[in-house]
């Protein structure tokens, strides 16, 4: 099954295989090394799966109404341009808060 990959800031088109049935979603961003989150800064590409079931691919007519079709994207497929050997923004805020929970917590044991 082969599937179409749309650039969308240079408007490339190229061909691959997929088994997935959902529209993918292609991003650029960070890598945080120490948690392994992802950071997300811009979407490059959006991948049609080609499937008559999926509400989001070009195949899907457009007079369908049924429920049972897709209505989600699939999974993102992460491109690292960067990797931080830190941990992300969230998870230090989590750290944070747990710390001056705990010492919350001893101060008034």
């Amino acid at each position: 099954m082969c599937q179409r990959m749309a650039y969308v800031s240079r408007r490339i088109h190229l061909f691959f295989e997929t088994k997935k049935a959902h529209l993918l979603v292609r991003s650029d961003g960070t890598r945080w090394l120490k948690c392994m989150h992802f950071q997300r800064h811009m979407i490059t590409a959006i991948v049609d799966c080609n499937s008559r079931r999926c509400t989001r691919s070009l195949r899907h007519p457009r007079e369908c109404r049924l429920p049972t079709c897709l209505q989600n994207f699939g999974d993102e497929i992460q491109r690292d341009i960067d990797k931080v050997d830190e941990y992300c923004f969230a998870c230090r805020a989590a750290q944070a808060r747990a710390a001056r929970d705990a010492a919350a917590a001893s101060s008034s044991s």
